[in-house]
């Protein structure tokens, strides 16, 4: 990996780029399949399953005897495994629970806040290179936690047509609606706007490839909600002497591995130390399965080495980075002073997998730099919140001078009014 020395401030932006996505041949293409879908429902979704995943489906809705045969095909460690990393998102989640407000502002006038489940929602989960079984735990228990009557799933089949019986697995657990056999950018045009078999649902969630997010990017100007804007996934760790270098090669190469356009970076203060887990990066990289994915990630990573604290808290603001490491002495005062990141991961044995699976916060979080804006998906993000006002006649009495002049004084007559004709 490239190591940089002590940048100046002028180099920091450039330093930082993610990897660039050429929209100009996505867009369109994208474009064609949504509109495809809109217009041909279920048939275009067959169509599209033979011409990209070359497979012939026939029933787009899963069956209750293909989970059960999924069920049959999973091994008693993966299933334990899976509850047991569903029972802590699932506490996690139950603890974010809202309980509404109530408040009398004055005599006879109440404020009130209350919080309503979205109907339908949909969910994708990615089943291509890594069919991603996890994703379905941290977006369907939110979604069963909030109330959501009506959870839809769509993930792509193999070439026979069938989902990876670990994704079946876990959306029966997650008490998932119902279940369809499409991917790609054709399966969120047909969450955004129904077909035959595939509900319209409110509002979609989940992670994929530059299709994907481009379809999420495009529905959502005209038609339905999504959780966040996207892009490939990202770590940044803020490591000094304390750390351990072999831990923070690991954790680069957690991101790495998830595809050629992932980014890791390494802030450090140490030199010393940057030499080190390159080195380790190096040795580590030789072990791994996606060996070839992870090498191309690392090509344009890189590990930074700054003059001390303040300069790595401001880098890491400044990124705003998915998942944000924090292997430094006293990590608490570091993660205390970051502004914006997806998750924060604190000291030497909080590895960045621990929150992908199992320790209970979710892991659909903002890429991108949109972390600066952004909350990663949690129970809030099922839900949206409905304010209601109570008024008596003595109430409105108090109220209406502020009314009345401030509606005089924008020129909106019928405003004033309004409180005028129940006065007199």
């Amino acid at each position: 990996m490239e190591i940089i020395v002590k940048p100046g401030r002028t180099e920091w932006s450039g330093l930082l780029k993610r990897p660039q996505i050429d929209n100009s041949v996505i867009v369109p293409r994208v474009n064609e399949i949504l509109n495809a879908v809109k217009t041909e429902g279920d048939e275009a979704l067959r169509r599209f399953a033979k011409q990209f995943d070359n497979c012939e489906i026939s029933d787009l809705k899963v069956t209750d005897e293909e989970i059960a045969e999924a069920e049959k095909n999973i091994t008693p460690e993966l299933a334990d495994a899976i509850k047991k990393a569903a029972e802590n998102i699932r506490k996690f989640h139950s603890a974010q629970e809202y309980k509404g407000i109530e408040v009398n502002i004055a005599s006879g006038i109440k404020c009130i806040q209350k919080s309503v489940p979205i109907q339908t929602v949909g969910i994708y989960i990615p089943g291509g290179t890594a069919p991603l079984f996890s994703t379905v735990l941290m977006l369907a228990i939110p979604a069963k936690i909030a109330g959501c009557p009506e959870v839809v799933m769509c993930t792509p089949t193999n070439k026979e047509g069938k989902i990876a019986p670990a994704i079946l697995y876990a959306a029966k657990l997650c008490g998932v609606t119902e279940i369809f056999k499409t991917g790609g950018a054709q399966a969120i045009g047909a969450m955004a706007y129904g077909t035959e078999s595939i509900p319209k649902t409110e509002k979609i969630f989940g992670p994929g490839n530059q299709y994907v997010t481009v379809a999420k990017q495009q529905v959502s100007l005209i038609n339905t909600a999504i959780d966040m804007p996207a892009g490939p996934s990202e770590v940044m760790v803020l490591a000094d002497k304390t750390a351990n270098p072999s831990f923070v090669a690991a954790d680069l190469l957690s991101q790495a591995e998830h595809g050629a356009d992932s980014q890791s970076i390494l802030v450090t203060d140490s030199e010393e130390f940057a030499k080190a887990v390159d080195i380790e990066v190096t040795q580590q990289l030789t072990y791994l399965s996606r060996k070839n994915l992870a090498e191309k990630s690392v090509a344009h990573s890189r590990l930074i080495v700054l003059s001390g604290r303040d300069e790595i808290i401001e880098m890491a603001n400044l990124y705003a980075a998915e998942h944000l490491i924090v292997s430094m002495d006293n990590p608490w005062k570091i993660a205390d002073k970051i502004t914006s990141a997806g998750s924060i991961f604190i000291g030497n044995y909080t590895p960045e997998s621990a929150g992908d699976y199992a320790s209970g916060t979710n892991h659909t979080l903002p890429t991108n730099g949109w972390a600066t804006a952004y909350s990663g998906v949690n129970l809030d993000s099922f839900n949206k919140k409905i304010t209601y006002q109570e008024i008596t006649r003595e109430g409105l009495e108090k109220l209406a001078p502020v009314i009345d002049t401030m509606a005089v004084t924008e020129v909106l007559d019928a405003h004033a009014n309004a409180v005028r004709i129940r006065l007199k």
